[in-house]
C-alpha cells in the first residue's frame, strides 16, 4: 500500500489492532474476500480437467464417490486448519503452526522443511492450473501447436506475477471480481447440464461398480480420493495470509468451512450434471474433446458452439483466478519464516512501497513455470501425484500432529475456535492422507512420487543442516523456545490482551 509505515520490530505474528501494520502487513482482507480467495483457489480449472480423470480412475459414473470422499477429507482437515489459524493468525500458515508445535524437540527443523517443500508443492499446484488453462484454450484454438501453448502458458504466469506486484487492497478487489466470474462460469455449465440431464446416463453403473471386495475398487478409490482432494485444495489459502485478515479469529474458520461447503455443492452438481449429458466412455477416449475439455463439450452438446466458446472464455478466467489466488497466499509463506530467521534471509524483504514479499513471489513464479513445462511434456496426473505426495509428508500429517502437540504444550493458548468432536476430525484426516500417500505409487506406475517426495525431504534436511550450522542454531546451538502467541495473551495485569474485539462463536461444522 502506498505510504505504508515501515515494518516494526515486534513479532510478526503477534496480535495487533485492526488495520495496523503487522510485520509490514496490514489487515485489510475481510470475510467475503477471504472466502472468495479460498473458493477461487479451490475451484479454478480443477474440476473441469479432473472429471475425466476421476471417471477413468473409477471406471464409470460412480466417480461421484471420489468428490464426496474428497469433500469429507477436506472438511476434516479444514477443521484442523480452522483451530490453528484462528489461534495463530500469522503470515505463512502451516509454517507458524509447525514452528510453535515442534520447537520443543527439533528446534527449527519442521518449519524449515515445511517452507522448503512449500516452495515446491504450492507452485506445482498452480502449474496444474496453467496446464488446464492451455488445455481449454485448445478448444478455442484447435490448431494451436505445443510450442505456442507453452509460450502462452508462460505468458499467463508472467501476467499473474505482474498483477500480484501491487498492494493488498487492490488485490482484494481483483480477487472479488474473479470470484464472481468463477461462480458465473461454473453456474452456467451446471445450468446447461441440468437443462439436458439424462438420469439413466448419470446413474447407470457397471455391475462391479461397488464391489468392495475387489482390489480394483480400492485402487480406483485411492486414485479418486487423490484427485478429489486435489480439487478441494485451497480451502487454506487465506490462512497463509493470516497477518492480512481482519478479525482473523472469527474470519478464518468461517472462510475455511464455508468455502469447503460451497465448493462441495458446486462440485457434486457439476459432476452429476456432466455424467447426465456426456457418456462416460467418451471421457476416457483420448481422441474425444470430452476427455480434455469436458465443460466445453457439455455446452456444445446442449447450447451449441457459440455459447460453448463464450463460456470457455469464462472458464479460462476462472483458471487464471485460481492461479492468482494460490500464488497470492503461497508467496507469503517464505517471508515470515525468513523474518523469524527460520529460512534464507533474502526472503524477508518486502516491496518498499506496496509491502508484499518480492523474492517469495518471484521464486514461486519461476517454479510454477518449470512445473507447467513438466506437466505439458509429461501429463497432468504426474503433477497431481507429485504435488500430493510431497504435501502429505511435511504439511498434512505434520500439521495434524501439531494440533495435538499444541493442545498439550500450550493449553492456555487463546483459541477462538476449537475443533468440534476433537480428535475425531483429526483421525479422519489422518486416515485419508495416509491412504493417498500409501497408494501414490500404485496409482502412478513408473513415476515414483513417493520416492521423489522422500528425496526432496532428505535434500531439505541436508539444506537445513547447512543453514543451521551457519546460523548456529539447533543441532549446532541451543533450542530457542518462543511462545509469542501464548505470551501475547497476557496483558499488563496478567489477563488476556484485548487488541482486537472478542470473536463471536464460530459455527461448528
Amino acid at each position: 500500500m502506498s505510504g505504508a509505515p515501515p515494518a516494526d520490530r515486534t513479532p510478526s505474528n503477534s496480535p495487533s489492532p485492526k488495520g495496523s501494520p503487522e510485520g509490514g502487513f496490514v489487515r485489510r482482507v475481510g470475510p467475503f474476500q477471504a472466502t472468495a480467495i479460498n473458493m477461487s483457489q479451490m475451484c479454478g480449472i480443477g474440476p473441469f480437467v479432473t472429471i475425466p480423470l476421476m471417471v477413468a480412475a473409477f471406471g464409470g459414473p460412480q466417480a461421484v464417490t471420489g468428490f464426496v470422499a474428497g469433500a469429507l477429507l477436506a472438511l476434516a482437515d479444514g477443521l484442523v486448519w480452522a483451530e490453528l489459524s484462528a489461534a495463530m493468525p500469522g503470515s505463512g500458515g502451516s509454517y507458524v503452526y509447525l514452528r510453535q508445535a515442534f520447537q520443543y524437540r527439533t528446534g527449527r527443523l519442521m518449519p524449515f522443511l515445511f517452507v522448503w517443500t512449500a516452495m515446491l508443492f504450492i507452485p506445482i499446484g498452480m502449474s496444474t492450473g496453467i496446464v488446464g488453462f492451455v488445455q481449454y484454450l485448445g478448444y478455442l484454438a484447435p490448431d494451436m501447436g505445443r510450442t505456442t501453448g507453452d509460450l502462452i502458458g508462460l505468458g499467463v504466469i508472467a501476467l499473474v506475477i505482474a498483477l500480484l506486484w501491487r498492494g493488498i487492497e487492490h488485490i482484494a478487489r481483483i480477487t472479488a471480481v474473479m470470484w464472481v466470474v468463477m461462480i458465473v462460469s461454473v453456474g452456467l455449465v451446471i445450468l446447461a447440464s441440468l437443462t439436458h440431464f439424462d438420469a439413466d446416463m448419470a446413474f447407470t453403473y457397471p455391475s462391479d461398480a461397488f464391489e468392495l471386495t475387489s482390489n480394483h475398487f480400492w485402487i480406483g478409490f485411492a486414485g479418486g480420493l487423490t484427485i478429489g482432494i486435489y480439487d478441494y485444495l485451497g480451502y487454506n489459502t487465506a490462512a497463509y495470509m493470516g497477518a492480512e485478515i481482519k478479525n482473523p479469529g472469527r474470519t478464518l474458520p468461517r472462510a475455511i468451512v464455508f468455502s469447503i461447503l460451497g465448493i462441495m455443492t458446486i462440485y457434486l452438481l457439476l459432476q452429476i450434471g456432466t455424467l447426465g449429458v456426456i457418456d462416460w466412455h467418451r471421457m476416457t477416449d483420448p481422441g474425444d474433446i470430452a476427455s480434455t475439455s469436458v465443460a466445453s463439450a457439455i455446452l456444445e452438446e446442449t447450447w451449441g458452439k457459440g455459447p460453448a466458446n463464450v463460456i470457455t472464455v469464462l472458464i479460462l478466467v476462472t483458471a487464471f483466478a485460481s492461479v492468482f489466488a494460490g500464488l497470492l497466499g503461497g508467496s507469503r509463506v517464505p517471508y515470515d519464516a525468513a523474518r523469524d530467521r527460520v529460512f534464507f534471509r533474502p526472503y524477508a524483504r518486502l516491496h518498499p512501497r506496496h509491502r508484499f514479499p518480492t523474492l517469495g513471489l518471484a521464486t514461486m513464479g519461476v517454479v510454477t513455470s518449470a512445473g507447467f513445462l513438466l506437466g505439458r511434456h509429461t501429463d497432468l496426473a504426474t503433477l497431481i501425484q507429485l504435488l500430493t505426495a510431497v504435501m502429505v509428508l511435511v504439511q498434512a500429517l505434520a500439521q495434524i500432529l501439531a494440533l495435538t502437540v499444541l493442545r498439550r504444550r500450550q493449553p492456555n493458548l487463546r483459541r477462538p475456535y476449537r475443533m468440534w468432536l476433537y480428535p475425531l476430525p483429526s483421525l479422519i484426516a489422518l486416515a485419508g492422507w495416509l491412504v493417498i500417500y500409501g497408494y501414490a505409487d500404485k496409482n502412478s506406475p513408473g513415476r515414483h512420487p513417493i520416492e521423489w517426495s522422500l528425496a526432496w525431504v532428505a535434500l531439505g534436511c541436508v539444506a537445513f543442516l547447512v543453514w543451521a550450522r551457519r546460523e548456529k542454531v539447533w543441532p549446532f546451538g541451543p533450542r530457542e523456545i518462543s511462545e509469542e502467541y501464548l505470551a501475547a495473551e497476557e496483558g499488563p495485569g496478567g489477563g488476556p490482551a484485548r487488541d482486537e474485539p472478542e470473536p463471536e462463536p464460530v459455527p461448528r461444522a
